[in-house]
Formats: C-alpha cells, sequence, structure tokens
C-alpha cells in the first residue's frame, strides 16, 4: 500500500506547489480556452441565470413585505418611529458583525499568504523530500490529487504506515505541519466568508427595508408641513449669509418659521425634569412622544455614537491646521447608516460651508447636537426626531474639509456638542460600553 501511497504523495503536493505559482498557471495552455463552449461554461451560465432568478424572487417578496408593512403602520406615527429604530438597530448590528468578520478574515488572509510563501520559498527542499519518498516506491500513482487536504492526508497516511524513512521524517513532518496549517485556514476563512456574505445580504435588505420606511416618514411629514420644500431652499440661502456655526443656529431660530417653532418648542419641553436626579429611561420606550425623554444635561454616559465606526480625533486635540477639536471625528464604513443619539428637534439639515451636509438638533435646555460630515439627510427642519432614528447616510469619502486633508480616502463623521452656543466636550454624554447605551 505503501509503494502506491508515496508516488501519490510526490504527485499531490507538486500540485500543490504549482498552484501557489500563478504565473506558472497563466503560462500553460488551456485546451478548454479553444473550446467555444464548454460544458463547464454552460453549466456556470445556468447557475448564474437561477442565481438572477433567486434574487428576483426574493426582492419580489420583498417588495410584498413592505407594502404590507406600511399598509400595517398606516396613519399610526408611533408604530413608524418605532419601526424605524427597530431596522436602523439591525441594521447598525448587521454594519458591526461585517466590520467584526472583516477585521478576523485580514490577519487569517495574511497567515495564509504567509504560509504559502514559505511553501513556495521551500520549493527545491520539498521536492528533494519527495523525490527520495517517490524512489521508495514501486508503481505509478492511480490518480492525480490536486488538493492540499489530498496532500496532507497522503503524507500523514505514509508516515503512520511507517513508509517514510528515519532521516526523512523530521522534514516530511514538518511539510505535513505547513500543509496541516493552510488546510486548516482555508476552512476557517471560507467558513468567515459564508457568515460575511450571509451579513451583506441581510444588510442590503434591511437597507431596501429601511429606505421605504424613512420614505414613508418623509411622505407623511411633507403632508403635515406643505412649505417644507421651500423652507429648506430658504434655509440653504440664510446658510451663505453666516459664517459661523453659531451664527447659523442663531439664523435658522430667528429667521426661519420652521426652525423657530422648534427652538421654541424646546425651550418649553426639552428638558424634562429628572426625578432624583436619576433620567427615566422607561420614557425611551414611548415611540410617540414629541419631547425629548430625558433632559440632556441628565443624560451622561448614556448615548450612543451616531455612527459604527472608530475615533480618530477628539475634543480639544489638534486639528491639524493649528487649532483645536471642537468635536469628534469617526471613521466609518462607505454607506454607514447615521442614527440620533439623542431625542431633538431639527433646526438646520444642509449643506453649510467645509462641513459638508449638517444636521443641527435642538435637544432643549440650551444644547445642540451638531453632525456632519453625511452624504445624504433624511430629514427635515422643525421635524421631531428620537433617540436611535435614522437621519443620515454616509458617502464613500471625507466630506468635511478639516478632515479631507489627512483622512480623504474614507468616510468621516464630524460631532460637536454644544451648551449656549459653545463647545463642550462631549466625552462625559459617551456610554462606556454597549450596555449602557440608551434605546429608542
Amino acid at each position: 500500500m505503501s509503494a502506491i501511497l508515496l508516488p501519490v504523495i510526490l504527485l499531490s503536493a507538486s500540485l500543490v506547489l504549482a498552484s501557489l505559482s500563478p504565473a506558472a498557471a497563466q503560462s500553460a495552455p488551456s485546451a478548454q480556452q479553444a473550446t467555444a463552449v464548454s460544458p463547464e461554461a454552460i453549466k456556470q451560465r445556468e447557475q448564474e441565470l437561477e442565481a438572477t432568478r433567486e434574487e428576483q424572487r426574493k426582492a419580489a417578496e420583498l417588495q410584498k413585505k413592505l407594502k404590507a408593512d406600511m399598509a400595517a403602520i398606516g396613519q399610526d406615527r408611533s408604530k413608524l418611529n418605532q419601526q424605524l429604530i427597530e431596522i436602523a438597530t439591525q441594521v447598525r448590528s448587521v454594519e458591526t458583525r461585517i466590520g467584526e468578520t472583516e477585521a478576523e478574515l485580514r490577519p487569517l488572509d495574511a497567515r495564509e499568504q504567509q504560509i504559502r510563501a514559505t511553501l513556495d520559498s521551500r520549493r527545491s527542499e520539498i521536492i528533494e523530500v519527495l523525490a527520495a519518498l517517490q524512489r521508495a516506491g514501486r508503481r505509478t500513482p492511480p490518480a492525480l490529487l490536486v488538493r492540499p487536504e489530498d496532500a496532507l492526508q497522503s503524507l500523514r497516511t505514509a508516515m503512520l504506515l511507517g513508509a517514510v524513512v528515519p532521516e526523512l521524517r523530521g522534514r516530511a513532518e514538518k511539510l505535513a505541519s505547513d500543509l496541516g496549517q493552510l488546510v486548516a485556514l482555508r476552512k476557517e476563512i471560507a467558513t468567515k466568508r459564508d457568515v460575511l456574505a450571509r451579513d451583506r445580504d441581510r444588510l442590503k435588505d434591511d437597507s431596501i427595508r429601511l429606505a421605504a420606511l424613512v420614505d414613508e416618514r418623509q411622505r407623511k411629514q411633507s403632508a403635515i408641513e406643505k412649505d417644507m420644500e421651500s423652507e429648506g431652499a430658504r434655509a440653504i440661502n440664510l446658510s451663505k449669509q453666516v459664517d459661523s456655526l453659531q451664527g447659523l443656529i442663531g439664523k435658522m431660530e430667528q429667521d426661519l418659521k420652521s426652525a423657530a417653532k422648534a427652538a421654541a418648542t424646546a425651550s418649553l419641553q426639552g428638558a424634562p425634569a429628572a426625578p432624583g436626579g436619576k433620567p427615566n429611561l422607561g420614557a425611551l420606550k414611548d415611540p410617540a412622544r414629541l419631547s425629548p425623554a430625558i433632559a440632556f444635561a441628565s443624560a451622561k454616559r448614556l448615548f450612543a455614537f451616531p455612527v459604527n465606526g472608530r475615533k480618530i480625533r477628539d475634543f480639544g486635540g489638534s486639528d491639524g491646521a493649528g487649532g483645536v477639536e471642537k468635536g469628534i471625528s469617526l471613521a466609518t464604513r462607505p454607506g454607514a447608516q447615521v442614527t440620533t443619539p439623542c431625542d431633538g428637534w431639527v433646526v438646520y439639515a444642509g449643506p453649510f460651508r467645509s462641513y459638508g451636509q449638517l444636521l443641527i438638533l435642538n435637544a432643549g435646555g440650551g444644547y445642540h447636537v451638531l453632525i456632519a460630515g453625511m452624504e445624504r439627510i433624511s430629514v427635515n427642519i422643525g421635524q421631531f426626531v428620537l433617540t436611535g432614528e435614522p437621519v443620515a447616510t454616509m458617502g464613500t469619502t471625507s466630506q468635511v474639509a478639516s478632515i479631507l486633508a489627512t483622512t480623504a480616502s474614507q468616510p468621516v463623521l464630524y460631532v460637536e456638542f454644544r451648551k449656549d452656543g459653545t463647545p463642550i466636550d462631549s466625552g462625559p454624554w459617551w456610554a462606556a460600553n454597549e450596555g449602557e447605551k440608551v434605546r429608542g
């Protein structure tokens, strides 16, 4: 039996080594290239057609479910708000899992390449070992095994049967160890890529559903505010008349009807009392509320970041232009979902100076939250938004000029808190861990 196994080992591992060299594979002539339509090509086209049909079927089912959801919501604002917050939470959860899986794959991919490079650099040594093993055999191998798994199994079987002579055993064991690592890595990578593919499909479906819900929310909002479009245009014109954020806030809350109304409501209702000094977290469960459930000042250590991302700049640090940062900056995934960290009234939504797309919330009690760097904002001036409600989406690159110079290759969200017009450190408001974050 060993006389058969040893030549198999040689050809198996040799073919594995050959597969490590893309150049060799590209230089080899292919008989299939000369064939007009091979059975494999036909099978691949059939699989692609079936996959397309499955995508169409899933899309039709999703559209049907969306229509049913909209019909169930009807004119119930609280149901719509609740679904918006729930689906936005799901989207951000899937975004988190995708990021984690991608982070886990990077070192695995690097390790696989390292093992392949090691095997390739030891080509002459491996050939020498395998040639010696082949000389111990007496028959031509019955088949060509091309997978690392086959070569590994052949090596292990040969060593188990004692077909490897003592002086070659150490070198054969090293080869088996490297092949074993390669096989294990390939299995782990394949598993994680399957998970990643499923999460990306889930994110795609959830994003479609979220977009439909957001459109429905804004349609209902438009029905309430007939002059919303003209208000938005006027807000942009007013923004061109001021140079500072404080000037913008003052201009909006004084001259623009929707923003002024929101600011007035915030002054009256924006700071609910906190019995015993502790915020009533239960109030966040009411999706029909029209004023903040928690006073901004008493919500320290409760807020979640508006987007999944990595903090790259902090309050008080250098802004790269000789000044200091007045907010924080979060590097995000392209197209990431942006949600509100707190309840508040929208007093500005649109482009402004070097901030790109800018959203300003009046959170009551003299507090304002500024969020900038998005590609698209999905709320309007005067609108009251709830904690965790989707309000914008990120683009593919940085939109904020002060960040663009140093981080142009990825989207970055800028967040700034203000109290009575003065930028303040938002650090005390962010939750230390997932369990402490407030949810809508």
